[in-house]
């Protein structure tokens, strides 16, 4: 039996998950922006928090303000809407990073496991746009959608305790910004000086579901220049 979408799923009693379908495509992904601005343009009377995702966007929301059934039939009659919205041009923001050695510890996993050589990682992986899909598991974290089928590669079987703010990585079919330091279990190729997240920046964080990300080689000399405040690094595999 065919799946019908859009499907509208209650969260509990304070959230409604709008999802549009199941796979990862930047045209679903457009639908949970158009949804979203849609939603900011024409605000619903108890709509505390939108939280937009691959494929689908979760509209929190007080119930002591409006019912779920109303919410649910608000949000309905914005859905079939969509097709009129006119996203923003999307903004490119360029990420220069340095690869291999211990700012990307795993790069020399990811070229062997692929029949690759390292510098061929770094050109596959380098100098192409990213579609920014959605931020997550921390603050400003960037789950990168585009990475070339040639570097899909596992994730750490046991994530690593720490690993460090500017880390590039690559997890399955994704590739993605570590902003803050934190446990992660993605394989890392390689670490930019740029702060995607800070908290005393207005806006606090770099990017946006909509923007891409294009990464720049760098050599390790201009990384040292350009990175501020204490250097650290990643723990070891514990595999």
């Amino acid at each position: 039996m065919a799946m019908t979408y859009p499907k509208f799923l209650p969260m509990g009693d304070r959230a409604f998950l709008i999802r549009f379908g199941e796979e990862i495509s930047e045209e679903l992904n457009k639908k949970v922006r158009s949804l979203a601005i849609l939603l900011s343009k024409n605000p619903i009377a108890g709509i505390e928090e939108l939280v937009p995702t691959y494929r689908s966007l979760m509209a929190c929301y007080n119930p002591l303000k409006i019912s779920p059934e109303d919410l649910e039939k608000a949000l309905r009659d914005l859905v079939d809407k969509i097709g009129e919205v006119e996203l923003p041009e999307p903004r490119i923001i360029e990420v220069p990073t340095v690869y291999g050695g211990k700012y990307g510890p795993d790069l020399e996993f990811v070229a062997k496991y692929h029949g690759l050589t390292p510098e061929e990682v770094i050109e596959i992986h380098a100098n192409k746009d990213y579609l920014v899909y959605m931020l997550g598991f921390t603050p400003g974290f960037t789950f990168l959608g585009g990475l070339d089928e040639r570097l899909h590669t596992p994730r750490l079987s046991t994530p690593r305790k720490k690993v460090p703010a500017g880390s590039v990585g690559i997890g399955g079919k994704q590739t993605g910004v570590y902003a803050i330091t934190s446990p992660g279990g993605w394989r890392l190729i390689g670490r930019t000086y740029i702060k995607i997240y800070d908290p005393d920046r207005d806006p606090p964080i770099l990017v946006k579901a909509g923007d891409y990300m294009r990464f720049i080689p760098i050599d390790e000399e201009e990384f040292l220049a350009n990175w501020k405040g204490e250097l650290e690094f990643a723990d070891p595999i514990e595999e």
